[in-house]
């Protein structure tokens, strides 16, 4: 067998040579920082002999295996990797085929197939804290499984600086889909094994930096057709008895209680009109004098009808006086009105935020809109532009957001299985340098086709029909065993959530102007759509940073 390390912004394809790949042996973090390599690998010769069910054994020797988890990076299947009509340059390829991304255990704990493809295994330390400053060797001997003969080993030297990253900032949110997660393991909606399920993936969610979660008080209205809709996920229960409203919050009561334990700060309320205009409701579900029954939806309700806006004059009042009795919950609380409005839909928009701005006086209001004219005329305190936009709402709004989905497709940082891992990362120092309060993305869980006509299977389509370009609707993949596996798109992107800390903390010790100079010295001026397209950049800018923060401490 061959093998070489490799950096975390690879990839590395079936079809591929391990002597074309980038050689990555040694690196440093701080004290409280994941970080993460891969080891690639291939079998020398031709195809393996017919029956021969080859594995080789791992076997971690370091002074701090115990902070160290292994992965396999397996690939996934993808039908569009990018649109015909929109794309760059800055994409590994375009082609129909098998990706990498799947980050899943090894075999029987210790064991990885080999054969004459390239694959590669993830290695990530996380220290926790507990790791003192040190230089640290690690090392992967592998042997054959059959025979027990040497097959080779590899090496990684890492460096861990006695300083700790400061807490994230940032605000962020992937939206979370309780259905999705129903429908894949076939459960009832918020019975026990729901819940556990819930919790497997919120604690994945937390675990690589989003601390904002969507929050179902109704089942969301995204990417529906309206003559269809999804499975009912909704959290308050609703009665009319007599023309009179009750609400009960028991399953929103304990969904705040998951949140607080696993670590989410923030509570992304569910959009109060449907997308695309906030012509229409989101669909209600109500017990009305016994009979349970869809009391609204986007297919027969207005969003400024006199029966939707009754409803929200009861309901809102009761709902923030129970966030407030959940140890001032509602403080932890944004709004929102309608994914997606564009400058047509400015009257429809401006309608719908007239029914609720008195009734949410006082809480924050963000929507995913790139029109300036929205915030200009005050109808969203929290505007978050696509990338694209961004320089046009940057240094005009007091807090400045962003969000990708698939359009972003040319240009600007985004996580499409088909591009390089550096155009993910490559966000941290832009997040940086624009100080970027919040991020936004559609798709933590997303396991339907467009529109949500059906169900797919995330590990067989990985664009939603054919939605957008591969990647875009999930970066987790459902576990038989009810938990998340992680895919690498989510764990670069937490690199660079972390890189954001690593600057802050550097601003700390000298100055903004100190960092920024480091991040655009030999490449310009930084932004969303003019930054250095090598991995090599991205490595080396943070050792830069952490040799600069070894040498202050």
């Amino acid at each position: 067998m061959q093998f070489k390390l490799l950096s975390s912004l690879e990839k590395c394809f079936l079809d591929e040579k391990i002597e074309d790949k980038v050689e990555y042996t040694k690196g440093s973090c701080l004290k409280n920082e994941c970080f993460q390599f891969q080891v690639a690998f291939t079998k020398i010769g031709g195809v393996q002999p017919s029956g021969d069910t080859s594995f080789a054994r791992v076997e971690l020797v370091s002074p701090i295996a115990e902070h160290i988890t292994l992965r396999r990076v397996e690939p996934v299947a993808v039908k569009r990797a990018a649109y015909t009509f929109r794309y760059d340059e800055n994409y590994l390829r375009r082609e129909s085929g098998l990706y990498p991304d799947l980050l899943i255990p090894l075999f029987d704990g210790n064991k990885i197939g080999h054969n004459e493809f390239l694959q590669s295994m993830w290695v990530e330390f996380d220290p926790k804290g507990e790791v003192e400053a040190g230089v640290y060797p690690i090392t992967l001997k592998f042997t054959s499984n059959e025979t027990n003969d040497f097959l080779g080993e590899v090496t990684f030297t890492l460096e861990v600086i006695d300083a700790l990253l400061p807490e994230q900032e940032l605000i962020y949110t992937q939206w979370f889909y309780c259905d999705c997660l129903k429908t894949y393991y076939n459960t009832e909606t918020f019975d026990e094994r729901h819940w556990q399920i819930i919790e497997n993936f919120m604690k994945t969610a937390v675990k690589r930096g989003i601390n904002m979660i969507l929050t179902p008080i109704f089942t969301p209205i995204l990417d529906t057709a309206l003559d269809t809709e999804r499975p009912t996920t909704q959290l308050v229960d609703v009665y009319l008895d007599n023309g009179k409203y009750t609400f009960n919050f028991d399953k929103l009561g304990r969904w705040v209680d998951l949140c607080n334990k696993v670590g989410v700060k923030y509570l992304e309320i569910s959009h109060l009109f449907a997308q695309w205009g906030a012509k229409l409701t989101p669909k209600v579900m109500a017990t009305v004098d016994g009979e349970y029954k869809k009391l609204f939806s986007p297919q027969t309700t207005s969003a400024t009808g006199e029966e939707y806006v009754g409803f929200l004059k009861a309901f809102l009042p009761e709902l923030l006086a129970y966030l407030k009795s959940k140890d001032n919950a509602d403080k932890r609380c944004y709004f929102h009105i309608s994914d997606e409005p564009k400058t047509a839909d400015i009257e429809s928009y401006a309608a719908a935020k007239a029914v609720v701005k008195e009734l949410l006086k006082g809480y924050p209001f963000l929507d995913a809109l790139s029109h300036y004219d929205f915030y200009e005329q005050g109808l969203v305190d929290l505007p978050v532009p696509s990338l694209e936009y961004m320089e046009s709402f940057y240094g005009k709004v007091p807090e400045l957001w962003g969000y990708y989905c698939c359009w972003q497709a040319i240009e600007v940082s985004n996580h499409f299985l088909a591009q390089p891992s550096a155009r993910n990362r490559i966000i941290g120092p832009q997040i940086y340098k624009y100080d970027i309060k919040g991020f936004l993305h559609w798709g933590y869980n997303f396991y339907y086709s467009r529109q949500s006509y059906d169900f797919v299977n995330p590990y067989l389509t990985a664009d939603s029909d054919c939605f957008g370009p591969a990647g875009d609707s999930h970066v987790v993949y459902p576990a038989q065993n009810g938990e998340a596996y992680e895919s690498l798109r989510l764990n670069v992107f937490y690199d660079a959530l972390q890189d954001v800390r690593a600057f802050k903390l550097c601003e700390q010790l000298y100055s903004r102007e100190f960092v920024m100079n480091i991040i655009e010295d030999g490449i310009g001026e930084l932004t969303f759509k003019e930054y250095p397209w090598d991995a090599e950049y991205i490595l080396n800018l943070r050792e830069r940073i952490n040799k600069a923060i070894k040498d202050k401490i």
